[in-house]
């Protein structure tokens, strides 16, 4: 299948910029770091947590783009982005935190991060092929 592997590149690149904005202080990061039960000295080494999360963000984007198709349409691409976020992802979240006992706070906060994570997937990749 013919995917523009660049629009997969920037896709998940995107995501590093709403993360940086939806886990910093002026949005999510005080709640989430509560709901999680950590504190800012808790999340782990920068260099490991943001080379896994590219390594991880690519693979998504990827498999998103193959979903969508070698001509994905704009307008139809984001509500896919939409529908994957909170019918695959966010509910799965939803079933994990349920049995780690982790609060609706977390769920909303990164269920929300990765349904828009996935909104922004579908807008890029319907925009760029």
């Amino acid at each position: 299948m013919d995917i523009n592997i660049w629009a997969v590149v920037v896709a998940a690149a995107s995501s590093f910029l709403l993360g940086g904005l939806w886990y910093s202080p002026l949005l999510f990061l005080k709640p989430w770091n509560n709901a999680m039960g950590r504190t800012e000295e808790d999340n782990g080494h920068p260099a490991k947590v943001f080379g896994l999360s590219f390594l991880f963000a690519l693979v998504s984007a990827y498999v998103f783009a193959l979903l969508l198709g070698p001509d994905p349409v704009l307008s139809e691409s984001w509500k896919a982005g939409l529908l994957v976020g909170l019918g695959f992802v966010g509910m799965s979240f939803g079933i994990n935190y349920q049995f780690a006992n982790r609060p609706f706070t977390a769920l909303f906060i990164d269920g929300g991060y990765h349904t828009g994570q996935f909104v922004i997937y579908g807008l890029i990749l319907g925009a760029w092929h």
